[in-house]
């Protein structure tokens, strides 16, 4: 679900389509020019539409899609989202629900599509906040005068040559608007690629590229001592190290010290009075409090390279989704225990040891220990639900979903929560 598999279409449906009610949410990332996320791709898919890979994806489901991010749960903030819609479903009074949210519309136009009946309706949604960005399609006789208007440029990088790619990215940057000119590259497949569109002055970049695996010299590096340190900080937090040998474990790295105050005194938290020291921390969060965010800043990575940013939103994502999803299945578990079962299940992907050495003397709640070390316990299947995501096979979530008795809905709506969190805890990261 959080993977960049397939592929957008050469053209749209004619109108507005609904997705099956057991359709799935896919949440895509997106990277800005600092190789840092800068949003959300999101789009429906069935499970049985999913069998078809590598079929390209189509645009449609405009309308559940739009019912899910206009719903009265949406997050009230976090996250920017780009939505591929056909230019027929802008017409769909859920658009205008969308008012005043970080959402980027990515529009394909329909064979019908006119100037005189679009213009004004991208105009429209322009002033109530959102911004459109429009598929090349130059053979269509509304895309000139329509993309003047738009504040974006996308394009299909996997259907185009680099001289289109160089063509368009010139030509979209020339053209003459109040607005400012933005360009989306969509479906990277290959580092090369994103270079080419990097050097084209495009924006945003989306695609596999993300996925490849990191150069040799990182992918057998030493541990971060950081990362070590702040293990062995988390241990004494959960055991019953007295709050001075907590202190005493700080002093022997002033910079992991002062990115944890950094972080804890970050508005993600949204903490009413300011943290200066981890006595004050532990005092004020408590042991179990202090815990979850220590374990969230173990994911903090400087420097990070693409695939990096996506075990962060990996395990951010995971932690927050059992959260969520645990409030009803799993009511007398605490919250912060289903989010250290989520986001401990990437520490070996982190740490790039096994699990079981990893948390060999890290004391855990029982059943956080027996779902990640063993697969079994009253979490196991919720967590299978969350790691189920990360594998963009819908059919293998879908079954991990029933099995956990969660229907495609509150799967939905977790999983839009929870990527807007992620994407929140993340901005205030050095």
């Amino acid at each position: 679900m959080f993977g960049l598999k397939n592929s957008l279409p050469a053209s749209p449906p004619e109108g507005p389509t609904t997705a099956p009610a057991d359709a799935l949410l896919c949440s895509e990332v997106v990277f800005d020019r600092r190789n840092r996320i800068a949003g959300h791709l999101l789009r429906m898919r069935s499970a049985d539409f999913a069998a078809q890979a590598p079929a390209p994806l189509q645009v449609g489901h405009d309308q559940q899609l739009l019912a899910l991010l206009s719903g009265e749960e949406q997050p009230e903030h976090g996250g920017f989202f780009f939505l591929p819609l056909s230019s027929a479903s802008l017409a769909l009074p859920t658009v205008d629900r969308l008012a005043g949210r970080k959402i980027m519309l990515l529009v394909q136009l329909a064979d019908s599509a006119s100037s005189p009946e679009l213009l004004p309706r991208i105009e429209q949604l322009q002033a109530l906040g959102l911004q459109i960005g429009l598929y090349r399609q130059p053979r269509h006789a509304a895309f000139g005068e329509l993309v003047a208007a738009s504040d974006c440029g996308a394009l299909d990088i996997a259907g185009h040559p680099p001289e289109t790619i160089r063509d368009f990215s010139a030509a979209y940057r020339a053209i003459e608007k109040s607005r400012p000119n933005a360009l989306f590259a969509a479906n990277i497949d290959h580092l090369d690629e994103l270079q080419l569109c990097r050097q084209w002055h495009f924006d945003y970049f989306h695609g596999r590229f993300a996925e490849l695996p990191p150069p040799p010299e990182r992918e057998h590096s030493g541990a971060d001592p950081h990362k070590m340190q702040l293990l062995h900080l988390l241990r004494l937090v959960q055991s019953d190290a007295a709050n001075s040998e907590i202190a005493i474990a700080l002093k022997h790295d002033p910079l992991l010290a002062f990115r944890i105050l950094r972080y804890l005194n970050s508005p993600a938290l949204g903490l009413s009075g300011r943290i200066d020291n981890m006595e004050q921390a532990l005092l004020l969060l408590g042991r179990q409090r202090l815990f979850r965010w220590l374990s969230v800043l173990l994911f903090s990575v400087r420097e990070p390279q693409f695939g990096d940013w996506l075990l962060v939103e990996s395990a951010l994502t995971r932690g927050r989704l059992m959260e969520l999803l645990g409030r009803d299945s799993h009511p007398g578990i605490a919250g912060d225990t289903l989010f250290l079962a989520g986001i401990f299940s990437c520490l070996d992907r982190l740490l790039r040891r096994p699990l079981p050495e990893i948390l060999a003397d890290m004391p855990l709640p029982e059943a956080v220990a027996e779902a990640l070390l063993h697969g079994r316990g009253v979490l196991a299947a919720l967590l299978r639900t969350a790691i189920a995501g990360d594998s963009f096979d819908l059919q293998r979530l879908e079954s991990a979903a029933h099995a956990a008795g969660l229907a495609p809905h509150s799967v939905n709506r977790a999983f839009l929560a929870a990527t807007a969190w992620a994407s929140e805890v993340t901005e205030h990261w050095e």
